[in-house]
């Protein structure tokens, strides 16, 4: 994860390839508390940090695991932090508190989901907390991405100086496929070592104040994601069902389409910014759909923000299949390649293919 080859394409694992785009992010800071499936991100970190002159910890909690990157940040510099899913429900009150006030230095939070509970006590999802908090919503679905994506969600966040979430599921965290490697940076934002002054001391408990420029934030975000190459769309222009995919859902449905010889009739708009939505980019491929079948890990959270979106859009008119609504997947345990292949397949009354 170290090595100063860009171009060059090597075999990693998912965990291996997001520690690598934090180094190519040109971090300064790391801070976690161990929980499968994101454990190796720090471990991998933790071997390199003093030959790569960074900091890397286990801290105590996950609490103060992101309250010492918050406070790395407002020395102005970029600061990682990881989690599962079990352990962002620790940190729950610090981030909430953090994206009122934002950050300087970058912040990115990986979170690390468990859909069917491998080595967890729940399948909770992470993303209803990024909502919740209103933080920027990124899920790789590539290994590719889970590297690239960290850089570009530190560029984000010192951008809109605000905390920004990366959420990843098992098999992606866990799995392994061919990565290119970037370049390392040549040089990192100097530390500022006098304390922060806090802007805005007039306004520190003036709620509304920072409400208004966290939803500020949070739009600026979605502009930025309207034109993110980290969305993308194939299939016909007037495709018959449009697949909306995110995560591991991507590499199902691309499966699915492909099987069943459905590639003239299916396309699969693939989204990496699942919050805030790219409500242009998504109506536009939406509007001449009559049916869309929405395969994510593991709660229906794109599909009910799809509805909502669409509800305000009387241009679309479709169908929503998914976990909630028709029911076309289980709700609950992760999606497989045979789930989303026979959910296509009754959706467009063709003959499920053998498995």
């Amino acid at each position: 994860i170290t090595a100063d080859e860009p171009g060059k394409t090597y075999l990693l694992q998912g965990n291996e390839a997001m520690a690598r785009g934090a180094i190519e992010a040109g971090i300064q800071f790391a801070a976690a508390y161990p929980g499968s499936p994101s454990s190796e991100i720090l471990t991998m970190l933790g071997h390199v940090a003093k030959d790569m002159g960074f900091y890397a910890e286990w801290s105590t909690n996950e609490t103060c695991s992101f309250e010492a990157c918050m406070g790395a940040s407002m020395a102005g510099v970029r600061s990682l932090c990881i989690a599962k899913q079990n352990g962002l429900l620790v940190m729950g009150d610090a981030i909430h508190t953090a994206a009122l006030y934002g950050c300087k230095g970058g912040v990115v939070l990986i979170v690390a989901d468990d859909p069917s509970a491998h080595s967890s006590t729940n399948e909770f999802d992470a993303r209803h907390q990024a909502r919740s908090a209103s933080l920027p919503l990124l899920e790789p679905a590539t290994f590719q991405e889970a590297k690239d994506m960290i850089k570009y969600a530190f560029d984000l966040s010192e951008e809109l100086q605000q905390v920004v979430m990366v959420r990843g599921v098992t098999r992606i965290h866990h799995g392994r496929a061919n990565v290119t490697l970037g370049e390392l940076p040549l040089s990192k934002s100097p530390l500022n070592e006098k304390p922060s002054q806090i802007e805005n001391w007039d306004k520190l408990f003036a709620i509304n104040y920072f409400h208004d420029a966290m939803y500020d934030k949070l739009n600026k975000a979605q502009a930025s994601f309207e034109k993110s190459a980290f969305n993308w769309y194939s299939g016909p222009e007037d495709a018959e069902c449009v697949m909306v995919v995110c995560g591991t859902g991507w590499f199902y449905g691309q499966e699915a389409v492909d099987t069943l010889q459905l590639n003239d009739k299916v396309g699969i708009l693939k989204l990496g910014c699942t919050w805030p939505l790219p409500e242009q980019f998504i109506v536009k491929h939406l509007v001449s759909a009559k049916k869309i079948l929405v395969a994510e890990e593991i709660d229906p959270f794109l599909e009910q923000n799809l509805a909502n979106l669409i509800a305000h859009h009387p241009e679309i008119r479709v169908e929503i299949y998914g976990r909630y609504q028709a029911k076309a997947f289980p709700h609950s345990k992760e999606l497989t390649p045979d789930l989303v292949r026979n959910a296509l397949a009754n959706i467009m009354q063709v003959e499920q293919a053998p498995k």
